[in-house]
């Protein structure tokens, strides 16, 4: 069985448009590249299933996986978009780190990636909570890339110098792969950008994607209905920019 792409949608703070560029990667990648993809809400807002559809309250979780009540296959749903499978959020993923036999097992940061290495997809999308936490560590862990999310402004790029700390010493013991830093509500004429920009390079260096996402109220639209943009508004400026990001991940991914 040919083994998936897994990557993780990183940033250490919220509002970085993480969840829409998780779910937008995904939907993208099925509906542009035919390609079959599993997304995984590994937050336990839940903001991934919400945007999909799904009720959290009515779906069991990853959190079911990892305490081994049930396996993989029993988790995941099929979404509205052809070749696009989830496995929903709940709030028990908060804690579950402190539950049994988690709380045992010194090496419970590994789980995820057993339960993920022989999932039939092409590509595994992790969505993780913005901060560094168990689950946070544990889907880089189960990962071979992360794509970093982050906005224009102040507090969102400082995160990035605490995240590159984090997934440097992560590296330590587990190879991973910076895909890309991706550029949210992006405005092309913003004062600060030059400064913004040479903050990335620093810390991430020749990592920002060219193509970065625009400010769309559009986005805010398809969340309350629950789909992707390229069902709600194909033609809007974000759903294009989402298009120019996946073909850019998909080049860094050949490299």
């Amino acid at each position: 069985m040919k083994r998936s792409k897994i990557i993780s949608v990183c940033s250490f703070k919220g509002g970085t448009a993480k969840t829409s560029t998780a779910l937008h990667f995904g939907a993208s990648l099925a509906k542009h590249h035919k390609k079959k993809v599993l997304l995984v809400d590994f937050d336990a807002q839940a903001n991934l299933t919400s945007g999909l559809g799904f009720d959290p309250d009515e779906h069991d979780s990853m959190a079911e996986v990892l305490k081994r009540k049930k396996g993989l296959p029993e988790v995941i749903k099929k979404t509205a978009v052809k070749n696009l499978d989830i496995v929903p959020a709940d709030t028990w993923l908060e804690r579950v780190e402190v539950t049994e036999p988690l709380a045992c097992d010194r090496y419970s940061h590994e789980i995820l990636r057993d339960i993920l290495k022989d999932a039939d997809y092409d590509f595994v999308i992790i969505d993780t909570p913005p901060s560094l936490c168990w689950l946070t560590e544990s889907a880089l862990i189960a990962s071979q890339h992360t794509l970093i999310c982050a906005t224009p402004e102040f507090y969102s790029i400082k995160g990035l110098e605490r995240l590159s700390q984090f997934i440097k010493s992560l590296g330590e013991r587990h190879p991973l792969n910076v895909l890309g830093v991706l550029l949210s509500f992006w405005n092309i004429r913003g004062k600060n950008n030059k400064a913004f920009l040479d903050v990335i390079e620093a810390t991430f260096p020749n990592k920002t994607l060219k193509p970065k996402i625009r400010r769309d109220i559009a986005v805010s639209e398809a969340a309350i209905l629950g789909k992707p943009l390229f069902e709600t508004d194909p033609d809007c400026r974000a759903a294009e920019d989402f298009r120019d990001v996946t073909k850019a991940l998909l080049s860094n991914l050949k490299e």
